[in-house]
């Protein structure tokens, strides 16, 4: 399995990347309505691993189109956090380089999450200005670089981080070798549709052909199977 390059390994959490497709690889619908795909079986899994994580981040498109709480759900899992000593939410994380987010969304103000905005310098002052009241602001420089991102959670302490998309921040992950661990959930029915919003965007990634990820799990969940990969050698 790649060892990711960059930072030492110790510079950055152990990083879960998480989603759900359908059958022919999309992550929606193509169209303004948002498209279930998972179930409620799988959701419980995913409220499972986001408590035992300290940071859940989502790209700014996903913020806009699906308004996400991004909270830990179960109570007796909010319970267990506070038991071994962590806030009961994991902090939430965005990345942007428009800042075209509303105060107002969940992200925002669901829960009492501490929030991160990374955005590029460029719109670090409207983002200020914006959102400067419900969440840190975090200006990342020309261009908001995963590696350097994930540094910087690991400096806040961040240990586990858990990224819920979309597809273009599942991108960047995956082909700067950032991802410890991927986990697919795969729903059972087609989108065939292209203007959906597929997985992931063309790039160089470090799985071809020629290197197979590790299957590390199958299992399903209700009507829904969850692919788990181990992508690097700190998978756990």
């Amino acid at each position: 399995m790649p060892e990711s390059p960059g930072p030492e390994i110790r510079d950055r959490p152990y990083t879960v990347l998480s989603c759900c497709m359908s059958l022919d690889g999309y992550l929606d619908a193509g169209t303004d309505e948002r498209l279930v795909l998972s179930n409620e079986s799988d959701l419980d899994r995913v409220d499972a691993v986001r408590a035992t994580c300290d940071a859940i981040l989502v790209g700014a498109a996903t913020v806009r189109n699906d308004n996400p709480r991004l909270l830990v759900r179960d109570p007796a899992r909010i319970a267990g956090r506070r038991a071994r000593g962590l806030p009961e939410q994991p902090v939430k994380v965005t990345v942007t380089s428009l800042a075209k987010l509303d105060p107002a969304a969940a992200f925002f103000t669901a829960g009492s999450s501490e929030r991160l905005v990374y955005c590029t310098s460029d719109c670090a002052g409207a983002a200020r200005s914006a959102l400067g009241r419900v969440a840190t602001v975090v200006d990342a420089g020309r261009e908001v670089d995963m590696r350097r991102l994930g540094a910087d959670l690991h400096a806040r302490g961040v240990r586990r981080l858990l990224v819920e998309g979309g597809g273009t921040v599942l991108t960047q992950f995956l082909t700067a070798g950032l991802a410890d661990e991927l986990q697919v959930a795969v729903a059972p029915f087609f989108v065939g549709d292209s203007r959906a919003r597929r997985l992931v965007d063309d790039g160089c990634f470090p799985w071809d052909s020629g290197h197979r990820a590790t299957l590390a799990e199958v299992r399903p969940v209700g009507d829904v199977v969850l692919l788990r990969y181990a992508l690097s050698d700190r998978f756990a």
